[in-house]
C-alpha cells in the first residue's frame, strides 16, 4: 500500500503547521489499532463515525485492515474527532482495559515466547510502534527495588496525551498480568497531566498509588518481576518473532521506495491464496520485474522475505480466531497440501500451528 496521503483541507485547529515539513509526522508507521478501537466504541454506543475519515484518504474497510499503515498526523486527527465525538471521558481506560496480548500479533507471539517478563518487556517497548503506539518509551532502572515504563509525547504533542498513556498503561497491565498472573501490582502509575474528574477509574483499575501533576508519566514495578519466568518460552520461536517484528519498523523519517514496499505487502496480502510471484506483482504495479526488485532492494527488503512475513501474519491472526482448521487456514494461505503449510509455518515462527494455537488461547 502506498504511503497515506496528506490530510486536505486541514487547518491549525487539524494538525501542526510547524511540523508539516517533518517527515517523521506524516511516515506511515503505525498500524490503525486505536482508530479501530474507537469505531468500535462509536459502534456499541450508536454513534454515527463516517465524519471523522474526512480529508484522511481512509475508509471503515481500510482501518480494519491490519496491514494499513496511518501517519502520526492521521492518527491524531481521528483521535481527536472520535472523542470529541465520543465524550467518553475514560475511553482510553476502556481500550486499554480490554488489552490482550493476542492482539499483538507476531509482537504478542515474541512476549509470550520470551525466557521472562523482562524480556517480555524489552521486547514490547522495542517494537512498540507495529502495536500502534503513539508515544514515545523507554524502560528505566529508577533503584534496585524498581523499574519504570516511561512514555512521552512525540514532537511534544500534550492534547491527545491523557488518552494515550491510558490506553497504553492500562493496556500494558492487562498483558503483563496475562503473562505472569493477576498478583502483579504496579507500586506506582504516575501522570504529567492534572487529576481527570474520573480518577476513581484509574484507581480501581490499577489497584495501587496513582499521582497524577507529576513530572513524568511511568508504570513503575517491583523489580522482583522481571526474573519471573514465562510458561510459553520458546527460545527460537521468540528470536524468529523478533526478526519479524524488526522488519516491520520503519526508522523515523521514512525509507527510500518504502511505498512500494508497502504496496507489495497489501497486494500480497489481497492475493494470499494464489501465491502471486514476484513477476505478478511487479507486472499489477506497472514495474518491470528487475525494477521492482530494485526497489525492494533499495529498502532493504527481498520479495520472499516479505511474501513469508505477509503469510506468517495472517496464519497468526487466523489461528488466533480459532474458526478455522490447520487445513483450511493452510489453504486460505494458498497451499493445497495442508503439510507443507505446517513445514512453513514451522520455518516462519519456529513452532507448529497449533502450538501457535495453544498459545494464543
Amino acid at each position: 500500500m502506498a504511503r497515506p496521503a496528506a490530510l486536505v483541507g486541514s487547518t491549525p485547529t487539524d494538525s501542526h503547521p510547524l511540523l508539516a515539513d517533518d517527515p517523521r509526522y506524516t511516515a506511515a508507521e503505525f498500524p490503525p489499532n486505536k482508530l479501530l478501537y474507537l469505531v468500535q466504541l462509536a459502534d456499541a454506543r450508536g454513534i454515527d463515525s463516517r465524519t471523522w475519515y474526512g480529508g484522511l484518504a481512509l475508509t471503515r474497510a481500510q482501518i480494519a485492515d491490519p496491514a494499513l499503515r496511518v501517519s502520526y498526523r492521521q492518527a491524531c486527527l481521528f483521535v481527536r474527532r472520535a472523542l470529541q465525538a465520543l465524550d467518553v471521558p475514560d475511553a482510553g481506560l476502556r481500550i486499554g482495559r480490554e488489552g490482550t496480548i493476542g492482539g499483538f500479533g507476531l509482537l504478542g507471539l515474541a512476549m509470550m515466547t520470551s525466557r521472562t517478563l523482562g524480556d517480555a518487556m524489552m521486547a514490547g517497548v522495542a517494537h512498540h510502534k507495529i502495536c500502534g503506539c503513539l508515544l514515545d518509551l523507554n524502560f528505566e532502572a529508577l533503584s534496585e527495588r524498581e523499574v519504570a515504563l516511561v512514555a512521552w509525547p512525540r514532537f511534544g504533542d500534550t492534547e491527545l496525551l491523557p488518552f494515550f498513556c491510558e490506553e497504553l498503561f492500562a493496556s500494558c497491565l492487562m498483558i503483563a498480568r496475562e503473562l505472569v498472573g493477576p498478583a502483579l501490582h504496579p507500586v506506582r502509575v504516575e501522570f504529567s497531566y492534572p487529576r481527570p474528574s474520573y480518577a476513581a477509574e484509574y484507581e480501581r483499575l490499577f489497584e495501587s498509588d496513582v499521582r497524577f501533576g507529576m513530572p513524568q508519566n511511568r508504570l513503575v514495578i517491583d523489580t522482583q518481576w522481571l526474573a519471573r519466568p514465562l510458561p510459553g518460552h520458546n527460545p527460537l520461536t521468540a528470536r524468529q518473532a523478533l526478526a519479524l517484528c524488526a522488519q516491520q519498523m520503519t526508522p523515523d523519517g521514512g525509507e527510500p521506495h518504502q511505498e512500494i514496499v508497502a504496496a507489495v505487502e497489501r497486494l500480497l496480502r489481497s492475493q494470499l491464496r494464489e501465491q502471486p510471484k514476484l513477476q505478478d506483482v511487479a507486472r499489477t504495479l506497472n514495474l518491470s520485474e528487475r525494477s521492482l526488485r530494485r526497489k525492494l532492494a533499495e529498502s532493504g527488503r527481498i520479495f520472499r522475505e516479505i511474501h513469508d512475513r505477509v503469510r506468517a501474519e495472517r496464519a497468526l491472526e487466523l489461528l488466533q480466531a480459532g474458526a478455522l482448521s490447520v487445513a483450511d487456514i493452510g489453504s486460505e494461505l494458498g497451499f493445497s497440501d495442508p503439510r507443507e503449510f505446517r513445514r512453513a509455518f514451522k520455518r516462519w515462527t519456529g513452532m507448529p500451528p497449533q502450538a501457535a494455537r495453544r498459545a494464543a488461547a
